[in-house]
């Protein structure tokens, strides 16, 4: 069995981890770290494992974990490593922002991949650190991939995308808090979002040339969980080029799948699963894309990351089915 470590074990993404892993069938949960909830029983802050999860929070770390999942605020990581040593054999997955760009991707001299299994899943395989993509930039370089693998991202690039409340995260905020956000829909950094880097980085690895505009606003939906991701382009192929491209790209992906017929967030909601809709309108290509921002946008992600490097079946953790209704 391996031993895993969670740091920063109160928020949404730790949660998903936990359900994720206790469900693991090559896993052992062996600490949960939270400096605010040491003693508490996790259960009393994730309350639905009531009955499932015995274990509490801790303020100690076990440094010999074979893996290392980081779920905190964004800077926090760094501090967090640069304060606390591990065995040189423990393999760390960051959930955070701090290692996804090339320039910050070394860290007292390890080197963190880029963790977008669709993108570089050989280079995951061999890696002993990962930095697991934003929820955002899973949606929409799943939607471009396949565009850019063929050089065929030759103008600006239109992309307009929801995440539910939980994108902000557990703590409360002025504009997570029910009063706000029911019945409610608003825009926020409006083509400036902190994923559009990575997105960046992840479309020149496979088309080199590009250096076109991403036009990215981000919105704030009504929901709890989920992204929806609606991105037009120019494409002066049909759309049956389109549709072969996608399909033969994601050919061997487990968790992202085309669909002939328009998709919906409820679709992807509870799984680890990216749909993609195809849609040609005179020149223009439109892409829908939807993922659970809290499994194949962080938390599942991450899962699927783990079961690469240690040569378990991709799936494993993760065959989840989303709700109907």
């Amino acid at each position: 069995m391996i031993k895993v470590g969670i740091v920063g074990g109160a928020g949404y993404t730790a949660g998903e981890l936990i359900r994720l892993l206790v469900n693991h069938s090559q896993v052992e949960l062996d600490f949960v770290y939270s400096t605010s909830n040491a003693g508490n029983f996790i259960y009393q802050v994730h309350q639905d494992l009531l009955g499932t999860l015995d274990l509490k929070f801790t303020d100690t770390i076990n440094k010999n974990v074979d893996v290392l999942f980081l779920c905190l605020g964004h800077g926090n990581s760094t501090a967090f490593l640069e304060n606390n040593s591990f065995s040189k054999s423990t393999k760390v997955i960051d959930l955070s922002n701090d290692f996804r760009l090339k320039a910050d991707a070394v860290f007292q001299g390890k080197e963190f991949v880029y963790g977008l299994p669709e993108l570089q899943k050989d280079n995951i395989k061999i890696a002993n650190h990962i930095a697991n993509p934003g929820c955002f930039a899973t949606s929409i370089e799943l939607a471009l991939l396949p565009l850019a693998n063929a050089g065929l991202l030759n103008g600006s690039v239109h992309i307009n995308a929801t995440t539910g409340a939980t994108g902000a995260g557990a703590s409360p905020g002025a504009t997570t808090h029910f009063a706000w956000r029911d019945n409610n829909f608003s825009v926020y950094k409006a083509f400036t979002h902190q994923h559009l880097g990575e997105i960046g980085e992840s479309l020149k690895a496979l088309q080199n040339n590009f250096n076109n505009e991403l036009f990215f606003i981000p919105n704030r939906g009504n929901f709890s969980r989920g992204i929806f991701t609606s991105i037009y382009l120019k494409f002066d192929e049909r759309i049956e080029k389109a549709y072969q491209l996608f399909e033969d790209y994601y050919k061997e992906a487990v968790f992202t799948h085309v669909s002939k017929i328009p998709i919906h967030l409820k679709q992807v909601v509870n799984t680890n699963n990216c749909f993609l809709h195809l849609q040609k309108h005179e020149r223009m290509l439109l892409i829908t894309s939807e993922i659970d921002n809290l499994l194949k946008g962080a938390s599942g992600q991450a899962i699927q990351n783990m079961n690469l490097m240690l040569g378990f079946e991709e799936t494993e953790g993760l065959k989840l089915k989303a709700n109907s209704f």
